[in-house]
Order: structure tokens, then sequence, then C-alpha cells
């Protein structure tokens, strides 16, 4: 049966000081790479060990994954990165710590845009300080100013069906290493979990999440690999 591996990024350095990171580019900390090369470690002492892989076009993700294969021995696998994975776009919240973020607009704005489902936060300003319009990596690519969960859905499923599922039909071990929200959407879709349900739903950092798969790509079940 078709095995799918999800992992978030190991701690990244505005996780780390309690910035909305979004579309940003931050790599690890030290204690990120250590969770990255946790997660690689725990899939091959279970013998779970991927055959193809996926990713973000973000930093913290890809390392997450290379360090994750190298400590699984898999660093040879075919992999893919595509900017459909990446974070949910935090708009003009981009950058900001979150707890002055919360006393200048209060906790209950700022919990809206952080969980809601379909309300996102303000948009990003063109030419503002991390504006991602002169990033090679998003030439010819429509950048988004902001996305709720559910704009981030949106974008993610269509590309798991697309070029994901097809792996999986053919019997690969597919690993995707992403960001809370790219994987919550994923999450919601495999496992059947509401609009209020999910914005809920919290994915720890670098804990190998595992769905079994039927062949019509319905999960079976789904465990952190850490606890089976």
């Amino acid at each position: 049966m078709p095995r799918l591996i999800l992992v978030r990024h190991g701690q990244s350095q505005w996780n780390l000081e309690n910035r909305f990171t979004g579309w940003w580019d931050v790599d690890l900390t030290e204690k990120g790479e250590a969770e990255a090369k946790a997660a690689g470690a725990l899939l091959a002492a279970k013998g779970l060990l991927p055959t193809v892989a996926f990713t973000s076009l973000q930093t913290r993700a890809i390392r997450t994954l290379h360090l994750a294969l190298e400590a699984a021995g898999r660093v040879w696998i075919p992999e893919t990165k595509d900017w459909h994975l990446n974070e949910r776009h935090y708009g003009g919240l981009t950058g900001l710590d979150k707890a002055q973020t919360a006393a200048k607009h209060g906790e209950d704005q700022v919990r809206i845009w952080r969980r809601s489902f379909d309300i996102p936060p303000p948009p990003q300003e063109a030419g503002s300080e991390f504006d991602l319009a002169a990033d090679v990596r998003y030439a010819g690519i429509a950048i988004p100013n902001t996305e709720s969960l559910k704009d981030t859905i949106a974008r993610v499923l269509p590309y798991y069906e697309s070029a994901i599922v097809p792996q999986l039909q053919a019997g690969e071990t597919v690993i995707i290493a992403a960001h809370g929200n790219s994987l919550r959407a994923l999450v919601k879709h495999l496992s059947g979990i509401s609009d209020d349900e999910i914005t809920g739903l919290e994915i720890p950092t670098g804990q190998p999440i595992v769905y079994e798969l039927d062949q019509g790509m319905a999960a079976t079940d789904r465990y952190y690999l850490s606890e089976c």
C-alpha cells in the first residue's frame, strides 16, 4: 500500500524569534537542524525509507529534507521543489513580532488573522521590506500579497493531486518536507477534517507523520512515526 510521510521543517530563526515568516526565506536554527536529523534517523530506525521527495522553494524546508534524507541514507532519491508547497503568505504581517502585533492590534484580531479559515491578514504592500517581486526563484509566478488557510489549500491540493498522487499510485513512498499551513492543507484533505477544526490543528516541527493509503488514495491510517 502507498505511504506518505509529512515532515514540518525544523525550528527556524523566526520561529525562535516569534515572528511571522510566511514566504520570507529564513534558515533553520541549530535546534531545527537537530530536529531534521532526528526525523531522518527515526525513518531509518523504523525502516520507513522514502523513495521520492517533494519540498517547497524555501530554505528551511529544503534543508530539513536534505538533513533528514542524509540521516536516513537516502540523499540520492528523486527530489522536486515547488512553490505550491510554500508556507501560507502572511501578507503585511511578514517579519512582525507576534507579541508586539497582538499588543498593537489586539489578541482577538491577531487570532483571527492567524487562525481563521478564510480571513487573510492585511495585504503586503508592493516594494515593502519583505516584497519578493525581485526574488529570482519566483520569476513568472503570481506571488500572493496575503493568504488565508483557504487560499493556501486552494494551491496545495491541486498540486498534490497532479504531481504527488501519481507517484503514490506508482507505489512510491513519498516524503514531503514543508510548512505548518501547507501540511495542514494536506492533513485536512486526507483526514477529512472540517474547516473549523483544521485551524486548531498543530503540526509539530521535525516529527514525521505517516499516512497509510489504499489504492484509491484514501487514508486508512495516520500516525506519528515516533509513536508506533
